[in-house]
């Protein structure tokens, strides 16, 4: 058995638009990198080596709560220490907690000789998940997991479904200096919403899905609004509907909000387009004095894996 792996796990765009709880898709970066290495008191221990604070107790990171999932269902009794290198930003948006917990369950299934396969690894990622945002989804999750774009078609039982998209379709992705934790996040959205709202966002879902399997760029922009959570989770972000309002202006197919935000994502069918959207969103940020980081970004098709 070897003593530890590395291991890199991708950040993530999840909801997608009108994909609430549904879509998600992998980007090539940011990302986490952890070091999972066996230790020998049987215990779960997280080594934090990055500028972000994070729960070191076991009961309270995901990544040591999403193994402890795996490691009872396996019956074995070992400790690791989770080593964490490089970490994407709590509370931006991205999957933060998603890579985290996808990240620690492959490195430890490696040091398991791949006791697991990748769909009951997804079950156990979960249960990180769940810790930080108060519920069961799997839109950072998976994508996180196995790469690409995916649609989750249920929940009970778990249904995940790779999506086909256009290999020109490039992410661009600002990531303004503001902390929004998503299980707060969640709490603000509406429990039930009139027929007509649901119709909505079940027709976008639908033409969502059609125009990336069918790349047609026009009906993906026009598909990305979303009528449920990006009302809400808007008044948390500065100066988020005019940004919108230029994106397709400067050369996106269209945008939203990542996630639970602060995050604001952007689609572009050519380099040159993003690169001008890109733009676009670092002044949008930088003329309210918000710091930022923008990354640009195919759909990546490879999940959390291990690297040199």
């Amino acid at each position: 058995m070897e003593n530890y792996v590395k291991v890199f796990a991708p950040a993530t765009i999840s909801n997608v638009g009108p994909g609430f709880d549904l879509l998600g898709f992998a980007i090539e970066a940011p990302g986490d990198i952890m070091i999972v290495r066996i230790n020998s008191n049987d215990s779960l221990r997280i080594i934090n080596n990055t500028n972000y604070p994070v729960p070191e107790d076991p009961e309270k990171n995901v990544a040591t709560v999403a193994v402890s999932s795996l490691l009872k269902y396996v019956g074995i009794k070992q400790g690791f220490d989770f080593i964490l290198q490089s970490k994407i930003a709590p509370g931006s948006g991205i999957g933060s907690s998603a890579a985290s917990s996808a990240a620690a369950v492959v490195g430890v299934n490696i040091l398991l000789n791949n006791i697991c396969n990748y769909e009951q690894l997804l079950s156990f990622a979960i249960e990180g998940e769940k810790l930080s945002s108060g519920s069961i989804h799997a839109d950072n999750v998976a994508p996180a997991l196995f790469g690409g774009f995916i649609l989750i078609r249920s929940y009970d039982p778990l249904d995940i479904i790779p999506v086909r998209y256009p290999e020109s379709l490039f992410c661009i992705v600002v990531q303004p200096e503001i902390e929004i934790k998503t299980l707060d996040s969640r709490k603000l959205i509406p429990k039930e919403f009139p027929i007509k709202t649901m119709l909505q966002q079940c027709g976008n879902i639908a033409a969502l899905i059609a125009g990336l399997n069918t790349s047609d760029y026009a009906l993906i922009g026009r598909a990305l609004d979303d009528v449920i959570a990006e009302p809400i989770r808007a008044q948390s972000i500065p100066g988020y509907y005019e940004l919108k309002s230029k994106l397709r202006e400067n050369g996106a197919l269209g945008g939203n909000i990542s996630g639970s935000g602060p995050s604001v994502f952007a689609l572009a069918s050519c380099k040159a387009d993003a690169d001008k959207v890109a733009s676009l969103m670092r002044k949008a940020f930088d003329n309210q004095n918000i710091k930022n980081r923008v990354h640009i970004s195919n759909i990546s098709n490879q999940g959390t894996r291990m690297i040199d």
